[in-house]
């Protein structure tokens, strides 16, 4: 699946979203719940500030004093009583408010971290066990965007904003109360014109839809071009491509940019509606309250009261419209966050899969059939046969499918027809870990991860005693290179071990190799990027790898391979010529010949 023809089209199936986010939030409800219920009562008090006004208008400014009775006792505060409880009254409860909004933002904060690191461990989880073509389709960017930047959009947010819609809700509740209690008459009227402000909100969710995915592949884009211009300093600075890349990372901002202000302006007018129809409800109350105060069926306390609630409940409703917008935004984001659960690694272990227990007796190709692209075979009815510890080099023209063959074997691809064997049991049969556990392989160039090289190496086989390893590190000619480092073994190596040579990390890919003992070895073009003193040293490492082993090697220089045991070339896809080296010589026009005389006369012209 390619990333970045993302539809999120469940976005805004909101019931399907909660259930599938549940189990996350599910380890975490206590706190969750404590969050809302801190919210109740954090909105409610909204409200206390309109309600004071009415005694305040009322009894203080009107210079009289609350009487009122509760049971058999009769109380009475004068109005100069009331202008100093009130005042202290509204300090108490912004006290109480302002601690309440501290506990509830700790809350949701830790909260969210937790269920957004959650979702990003089974994401990761899920991405380490993709297959190598799920990689090969997606830029770094994308795939950055999606499993990263996605989880914290979706998951951070939605506890967030479903707290802020709970408080405000309740601080409308408590406002609209104290509206209700001031005169029902203009309650009726401020809740009817609430009601119609939010309908701009459902007006923009498709928009906001569009925006957001093609924002994130944008996003992608713009994190691929950041990367690639990490890892291709050198060929950028070498052929003079500062221009050129500098003008995709301006088309790239200029496109977000432009789906960002064309997203504002289909939603940015939706404050100002809001605003004007809730201006429209003011202006009604106005009219209407000036009657009642002028007919007697209100006080001014009354009036005042209304049109303080009134005002404030503005604040929540544009806070709410503001919110609602996000999380929009948070339920695409949460589309395509289940899109990713959803995928499926095209390469699973077969129910009830068996361990492989090593190599006794030989690996098999029969009648192979292989493509990336549907209908474009790569390998083409490819028939072949390895014994156990025999070595066959596979050579031919580039793009013949040699790599193709031997990422086969541990099933990094799988066939499109035919069979793969290991002592006559469809590799299929086993289980992904048991087989690449039987595997060692050494690549063209080698990725070797940040940290030192003892961890590097140790990743061939975690539990290896340090006999094991100083064997392994002397088997790969590695022993001379660690002690001119000022701290051996623990020194730490760049990102992708640049700052070794190609031939010191090709070096301590073969320990790694070698460390893990396994019984077949893939040598993927392992010294052709290295000069000859390199390759030299390099080679002697392999031939210490290759020792009693079931060896797949592929190499451009013929010169390395003409000792194995049998030699395969491959030309588009098919098994063209096999045999010993001498064989395939004598072979009169044969493509091996033909390869191996090109490579010498080279070699000759280049020393003369």
């Amino acid at each position: 699946m390619k990333l970045s023809n993302t539809t999120a089209q469940n976005s805004f199936k909101y019931s399907w979203l909660l259930k599938r986010i549940y189990p996350y939030i599910r380890p975490y409800w206590f706190r969750i719940l404590l969050g809302f219920l801190i919210a109740i009562p954090l909105g409610l008090l909204d409200g206390v500030t309109a309600f004071v006004l009415k005694p305040y208008m009322d009894y203080v400014i009107g210079g009289t004093a609350l009487s009122f009775d509760i049971l058999a006792w009769h109380f009475e505060i004068s109005s100069l009583q009331m202008a100093f409880i009130l005042p202290i009254g509204i300090v108490l409860f912004a006290a109480i408010q302002g601690i309440l909004r501290y506990l509830n933002d700790y809350i949701s904060a830790w909260t969210s971290a937790h269920i957004t690191n959650d979702v990003r461990f089974d994401l990761y989880d899920r991405l380490i066990h993709m297959h190598p073509q799920f990689f090969d389709e997606n830029s770094s960017g994308i795939i950055l965007g999606r499993y990263l930047g996605d989880p914290a959009t979706a998951s951070a947010g939605i506890v967030d904003n479903i707290k802020t819609i709970t408080t405000a809700l309740c601080g409308a509740l408590g406002l609209i109360v104290v509206m209700l209690y001031s005169s029902w008459q203009l309650a009726f009227i401020g809740i009817l014109v609430l009601c119609i402000a939010f309908i701009p909100v459902s007006l923009i969710r498709k928009k906001i839809k569009e925006a957001s995915n093609k924002n994130m592949v944008i996003g992608g884009k713009i994190t691929t071009n950041m990367n690639e211009t990490y890892a291709g300093n050198k060929v950028m600075a070498a052929y003079g491509l500062q221009d050129i890349h500098k003008f995709y990372f301006r088309q790239q901002i200029l496109e977000g940019y432009n789906i960002g202000i064309s997203l504002l302006k289909r939603t940015a007018w939706m404050s100002p509606l809001m605003y004007l129809i809730a201006s429209f409800g003011i202006a009604m109350v106005l009219g209407v309250g000036t009657y009642l105060i002028n007919s007697g069926k209100m006080t001014t306390g009354s009036f005042a009261s209304f049109v303080t609630s009134l005002l404030l409940l503005y604040k929540p409703v544009k806070t709410l419209g503001n919110t609602l917008t996000g999380i929009q935004n948070i339920f695409v984001a949460m589309g395509r966050v289940f899109e990713l659960f959803d995928l499926q690694p095209a390469i699973l272990d077969k129910k009830n899969a068996i361990d492989m227990k090593g190599l006794n007796e030989k690996i098999e190709l029969q009648n192979v059939w292989f493509e990336y692209a549907p209908n474009q075979p790569v390998l083409k009815n490819l028939s072949l046969t390895i014994n156990k510890n025999e070595t066959l080099a596979i050579v031919g023209n580039s793009g013949g499918g040699k790599s193709t063959l031997v990422n086969l074997i541990p099933r990094f691809y799988d066939i499109k027809s035919g069979s793969i064997t290991i002592d006559n049991v469809d590799i299929r049969e086993f289980s992904l870990s048991s087989l690449r556990h039987n595997i060692s392989m050494v690549f063209q160039d080698n990725f070797l991860y940040s940290g030192t090289i003892k961890e590097n190496i140790m990743m061939g086989n975690p539990q290896a005693t340090a006999e094991e390893l100083m064997q392994a590190i002397k088997s790969a000619h590695l022993q001379d290179m660690i002690q001119e480092l000022p701290d051996g073994l623990d020194t730490q190596l760049g990102e992708r071990g640049l700052t070794l040579s190609g031939g010191q990390r090709q070096r301590v890919a073969i320990a790694r190799a070698m460390l893990r003992n396994a019984p077949i070895v893939i040598l993927d073009e392992a010294t052709s990027a290295l000069d000859n003193e390199s390759e030299a040293i390099v080679q002697k490492a392999m031939d210490n790898l290759m020792k009693d082993r079931t060896v797949f090697i592929i190499a451009h220089r013929l010169s390395t391979i003409k000792n194995a045991d049998r030699i395969a070339v491959i030309n588009e896809g098919k098994l063209i010529e096999l045999g010993t080296h001498e064989e395939l010589m004598n072979i009169e026009g044969g493509q091996y010949k033909t390869l191996y005389d090109m490579q010498f006369k080279k070699q000759e012209a280049i020393k003369c």
